[in-house]
Order: C-alpha cells, then structure tokens, then sequence
C-alpha cells in the first residue's frame, strides 16, 4: 500500500500533552503478526493475552482480523498507528486501538503483497479512524518492528493507567502461529488488575 500523500499532511503527531516522568509504574504490551501477545507492568503482574480472528469494528474493518484482547484498558485512545518501512513510502503494518463497551482490543494489520506468512498478513482495513499516527518501524526487513509509548491523545494511549503504556509489536516473526486460544483471562476481576490505579499509602 503506497503512503498516501494527503496522511502525511494529516498524520497527527499530535502531543496534546506529557505524561509525568515522575510516574515509576509502568504497562508493557508485547504483541507479533503471529497471534502472540503478553501483558506486564512494574508491579509484577502478567498476563497471556488472547488473540482471535474476528470482525473489526473500527473504520472499513475487515470481516476477519487478528485481534488482542487488551484487558479492559480504562479510557483507551482509538486510532491508528500507521507503520511505514524503513526508508520506503509504503505502509507496512496497521496497529489498530479499538476502545469497547465490554473492553478494549489491539488490531495488528500487516501487508500481504509478498505473501501470507503471518496471521496478520490480510491485507489493511478499508479506512482509517482519524487519529492516526505514521511512524517507521525499525529494524531490517525480516527482523523489524516498533516500540511505541503514546502521549496524550494519540492512539493507544490509556488514560486512566496509573503510569505510561509501551507496546512492543513485532512486524516480523519467524515463528507459525496459533492464535492465543485463552478465554478472556480469568474474566473481568482479573482484567482490571494491570492498568488498575494503584493507591499509595502517604506517611
């Protein structure tokens, strides 16, 4: 899919804001086109997270996608994260944010041209939300992909996590997959616990 001239024009780099470098808790969410994801944070919790094929909600979604459940992330960011190849104007991963009522969900969209090798690799919705955000992923061809911690407004971005959210995405994964099989991960109770505000005691 060639980078369209008017997303560069529009592309929102927005930064409506910072988050405090004060902040020690922090989430990582580490995700692969193959269907393989993990969720952690600073206070020791971990998660598998699930992954399925299923209909995208968002804008021109497509009928089959993989999807990550991302554990009820309280005032998810919905966009776009645009990945461009290095040194190339060709998109070459869509890593979606979908907030929902019973939830949130990650949507990892990669290109197909050469092929599918990877669950992801279904080619890219019909439309994009309009936050959405291009960067270039990093790494050579074969072993690349992005480390992405949104600011304020910009997709993904959690707004009631207790510290900053990184996501790791791996655009290229050698392994064949199986999507992650597991139910929503002990239901709700648990689904809170990661991105939970934590209460300090003060002396």
């Amino acid at each position: 899919m060639k980078f369209p001239a008017f997303l560069a024009a529009g592309a929102a780099l927005m930064v409506l804001g910072g988050m405090a470098s004060a902040q020690d808790f922090t989430v990582t969410i580490d995700v692969d086109e193959n269907g393989h994801g993990t969720f952690t944070n600073s206070d020791e919790f971990f998660a598998t997270l699930s992954s399925s094929m299923q209909a995208d909600p968002g804008p021109g979604g497509l009928a089959s996608a993989l999807t990550y459940n991302l554990l009820n992330p309280p005032g998810l960011t919905a966009g776009d994260l645009l990945l461009i190849e290095p040194g190339a104007e060709r998109i070459s991963d869509i890593i979606r944010f979908n907030p929902q009522e019973d939830g949130g969900s990650l949507v990892f969209y990669s290109d197909n041209d050469e092929g599918t090798d990877a669950l992801a690799d279904t080619g890219f919705p019909t439309d994009q939300y309009d936050n959405t955000l291009i960067m270039e992923e990093v790494g050579l061809e074969g072993n690349n992909g992005f480390t992405y911690t949104p600011m304020e407004g910009q997709p993904g971005f959690v707004a009631g996590a207790d510290g900053p959210v990184t996501y790791i995405l791996h655009s290229d994964s050698p392994a064949v997959p199986e999507p992650g099989s597991l139910a929503l991960l002990m239901g709700i109770g648990v689904s809170g616990a990661g991105f939970a505000v934590r209460r300090r005691r003060r002396t």
